[in-house]
């Protein structure tokens, strides 16, 4: 395409300039894509393809009407691509083009959801990256420092969920910490200009946007890498002609100290805002959302993704959240008042974009209205007015916000129409000149209506109408029987089968003054009302902190209604790394969805390792995604599933729960484990959460229970994590017996007759049995294959030799054993002991062998063992193998093999 001419060649030029995925180019009443832009938009919004000749060749064709482009525009925005738009400009008579903006996933302004839509710039330097996070719907503006790897950034992008990433150069450069990226974070990734990034650029913009001081108000430095990413993402939003810079009014600077780290990973584990299938409902913030607004939801959200560290702070919000609970009828009487506002940071954006309309004003005026509401229903109620509340209703500025709600509804007319030039968006009483132009609109249109009667009375007739249409303008109708009574001043235009239309010189003159009149009253409530836009968007700050204000009120009540609902307790907050105490805890989800089984839960000092172990499907991950949960609400400032609850505050809470293979990045299941348990013992400290479930399964026995060994004595020695360690490796319920701080858990099952019965009873001590036969049968596994597992699972239970089956023909059966130590099927002894021929060898070698080695250890002549070999064996005799450290024993065994081996 880019050799054609004409209009799509004019096309290839524009979208090679713009850099964007698709182009939507004005030509006339329409907005076109051409090639493979239309090709792409058909498939997507299926549009109809058509086709364009120029210069001798037929290219793709697709069109929208221009009222109609947003939503198509917003709909491949929100599928992930890039959208320029060229609009036409008449002058003279002639027609150009030119790029007036590029909407990207980050800079979208419509939208139809309540969630944040961040665009996220990143800042790479040494080892510490910049991150700076916009959300132009709503005004928010975040930078932060993020130590660390490429983990951990994506840990913090992951709290967000960015719509959209700006790589900075440096991070251009590491294309495994893109892939990263690309991989974990469902947004688009957009390389804008390096120049934007550069420090004394990206300073002097943010002084531009914030005042002068702002850099240091925050406490950063020019050069700093999150004053460079904020600046390159002032710049971009600039760029791409979103419009919206004057809704970013405030310069927010967070430190990763302030909340309790949640790596990506925990947060889909926990499922806190989607379940592990990607799905809203299931998840804990579906389950506990009673939010009124969408400002509300967006808020509850964010303090989901963001716990707080911030002791006085989780406090403030559990003293609000306790006020509303206990008082349920000025609670609802709040939401109901909450429930009229709009989303001020929105309609603030729309503003300052310059694209809010007459109804959207409106929605800003009454959503003001809702604080004095909402403040008297505070007021009104004892318990509400020695709360927070109060306080948090009393934070925007009340009489600028009393000021601009009392103007909007002087200057609106009660229900305006949408567009800028049906006219009647001006309340009557607003503007003298105005209120003078529709008088005299109103008379000329008095004078019409009344022209029919008048007619009639002075020519007699009975068959007189007056009416307007686009073509005769007014005119006046007469009936053909009498249409020749009229005098001559009536100026026929128009005879149909059963009447003559007629004008006069007067009634035209009255159009003329009609149109006039119209024509001034569209551009004087068009200049009115662009002005009250303006004058609303200069207050966008003020919007933002009434809306602030409504969400975090609306999100407490939220809170605070499914406490109620629910049965939660206020927790008390512990020290830092101090005691968990749950007495009768429940899942915040699972809870609200089948009859559930409440337990205890107690991490202290003395007892910071539980090693939890119970049947298959026994309720071993909900007992410990419950206990995390409950510590998560607690530092939310929720309320939590439980009888009682003493909650130490912690840095981070850190789970491995599961995993799935991800071969497109070269991750098996096993890997993905190893990462994430890597992960946890590299970032853990001795004031963190930690949550395993199942660690080394994905491998040998012997390596799985050596790694889970070790990581269980390296979390308890050194790092000194809080910990819930599920495991099905009951070897390692010993280590109760040998570390202080662990302790032995189990979920309870009964079984009777064969028939098992979980309990789902966390009870103290180990089990001894995971019931992983009942679980196959329960999940309808053919039966003869559950009733020969447990025929094999008796003899290995028994050490006895196992009959393997052939798969028919003239194969015989084979006596074998399972050798734990090498993890191997052996075909057994004659008398139905250990072989050592490994089972498909040759049968008869094997039983040779067998008989050749099965007299006696000591006796290395009577045997045939070699003194090197009966040197191994005495050693290993007066091994103990319960005394000896994991990582002792392997290594021991390295060096009988590496003795075996010489």
């Amino acid at each position: 395409m880019d050799a054609a001419e004409g209009i799509v060649g004019e096309f290839a030029a524009l979208k090679r300039e713009s850099g964007a995925d698709v182009l939507a180019m004005q030509v006339g009443d329409f907005y076109e894509f051409f090639g493979e832009d239309a090709e792409l938009v058909c498939r997507e919004l299926d549009l109809k393809l058509t086709s364009k000749s120029s210069g001798g060749e037929s290219y793709a064709m697709a069109g929208v009407p221009l009222s109609e482009l947003e939503p198509y525009l917003q709909a491949l925005v929100e599928r992930g691509y890039r959208v320029a738009v060229a609009d036409q400009i008449d002058e003279d008579g002639d027609h150009s083009r030119e790029l007036t903006r590029v909407v990207s996933p980050g800079t979208l302004l419509a939208t139809t959801d309540a969630e944040a839509r961040y665009l996220a710039t990143v800042v790479k330097e040494t080892d510490r990256y910049g991150v700076a996070l916009a959300d132009v719907t709503t005004g928010q503006f975040w930078v932060t420092g993020v130590g660390g790897d490429v983990g951990d950034l994506l840990a913090e992008l992951a709290r967000f969920g960015p719509v959209e990433v700006l790589p900075g150069p440096d991070l251009r450069e590491d294309e495994a910490a893109l892939e990263t990226l690309r991989g974990d974070l469902d947004a688009t990734l957009t390389l804008h200009e390096a120049s934007a990034f550069a420090p004394g650029a990206a300073a002097h913009r943010l002084r531009e946007q914030f005042g002068d001081g702002a850099v240091e108000s925050v406490g950063l430095e020019d050069a700093a890498p999150a004053v460079r990413a904020a600046g390159a993402a002032l710049d971009y939003v600039e760029t791409t002609g979103a419009g919206v810079l004057a809704s970013f009014t405030r310069l927010q600077r967070y430190r990763d100290r302030e909340h309790v780290a949640l790596d990506a990973t925990t947060q889909r584990n926990l499922e806190l805002t989607e379940t592990m299938a990607g799905d809203r409902e299931g998840s804990l913030l579906a389950t506990i959302d009673e939010t009124v607004t969408s400002p509300g939801r967006r808020r509850l959200g964010e303090w989901l993704a963001r716990p707080r560290r911030d002791r006085e702070r989780i406090a403030t919000r559990l003293e609000a959240v306790e006020a509303l609970s206990s008082s349920a009828l000025a609670r609802e009487r709040l939401r109901e008042e909450l429930s009229e506002a709009a989303d001020l940071a929105r309609l603030a954006s729309k503003a300052t974009h310059g694209s809010a309309d007459a109804p959207d004003l409106l929605r800003v005026r009454d959503a003001l209205a809702v604080l004095p509401a909402a403040e008297a229903v505070v007021e009104d109620d004892a318990t509400l007015a020695d709360s927070p509340l109060a306080e948090i209703l009393r934070r925007p500025d009340r009489e600028a916000a009393a000021a601009l709600c009392e103007q909007l509804g002087a200057a609106l007319a009660e229900d305006p129409p949408a567009s800028l030039s049906e006219g009647g968006l001006i309340a009557r009483g607003y503007d003298p000149d105005l209120d003078e132009i529709v008088e005299r609109h109103e008379a000329a249109l008095e004078w019409i209506d009344g022209l029919a009667d008048r007619v009639s009375r002075e020519l007699g007739l009975t068959h007189v109408s007056v009416d307007r249409n686009a073509t005769d303008g007014y005119y006046v109708q007469v009936g053909n029987s009498e249409a020749d009574q009229v005098p001559e001043r009536f100026r026929e235009i128009k005879s149909l089968k059963n009447h003559v239309r007629f004008v006069t010189e007067e009634l035209e003159e009255r159009e003329r003054e009609i149109l006039r009149l119209e024509e001034e009253r569209a551009e004087r409530e068009r200049e009115l009302f662009e002005a009250i836009r303006t004058d609303v968007a200069t207050h966008a700050g003020l919007l933002q902190a009434a809306g602030r204000a409504i969400a975090t009120v609306d999100a407490l009540a939220a809170l605070a209604t499914h406490a109620a609902e629910q049965g939660w307790v206020r927790p008390e907050l512990g020290p830092a790394g101090g005691p968990i105490e749950i007495e009768r805890g429940r899942h915040p989800v699972v809870e609200t969805t089948t009859t559930f089984v409440p337990n205890d839960a107690a991490l202290g000092n003395d007892r910071r390792f539980l090693i939890v172990t119970g049947p298959n499907m026994s309720g071993k991950s909900t007992y410990m995604r419950q206990t995390a949960l409950i510590v998560l609400l607690a530092q939310v400032g929720s309320f939590v599933p439980a009888d009682a609850a003493e909650i130490g505050l912690v840095d981070g809470i850190y789970t491995r729960v599961g995993a799935l293979d991800e071969l497109a990045q070269g991750r098996s299941t096993f890997m993905v484990e190893m990462q994430e348990l890597a992960n946890i013992l590299h970032s853990a400290t001795e004031e963190s959460l930690v949550i395993l479930d199942e660690v080394g399964r994905g491998t040998a026995t012997y390596d799985g229970i050596s790694i889970a060994w070790a990581a269980t004595e390296y979390l308890h020695n050194e790092v000194g994590a809080k910990t819930l360690f599920a495991t099905h490796y009951h070897e390692l319920t010993t280590l109760a017996d040998h570390l202080d701080r662990v302790a032995n858990v189990h979920v309870a099952a009964e079984e009777t007759d064969g028939e098992v019965t979980f309990l789902r009873t966390v009870r103290e001590g180990p089990t001894d049995r995971s019931y992983g036969i009942h679980v196959a049968d329960l999940a309808g596994v053919p039966e003869p294959v559950v009733d020969r597992s447990s025929v094999v699972l008796d003899r290995l239970r028994e050490e006895k030799a196992i009959e393997a089956r052939g798969g028919g023909g003239d194969s015989e059966p084979r006596q074998v054993v399972f050798d734990v130590g090498s993890g191997e099927l052996k075909t057994a002894s004659a008398d139905g002991g250990r072989g050592t021929a490994a089972l498909g060898g040759d049968g008869a070698s094997g039983s040779e062998e067998s008989r050749q080695s099965s007299d006696t250890v000591d006796g290395s002549a009577e045997s045939g063992i070699d003194p090197e070999t009966a040197a191994v064996l005495e050693e290993l005799t007066d091994v103990d193998v319960t005394e000896t450290p994991p990582v002792d024993l392997l290594a021991k065994v390295q060096e009988w093999q590496e003795s075996l081996e010489e």
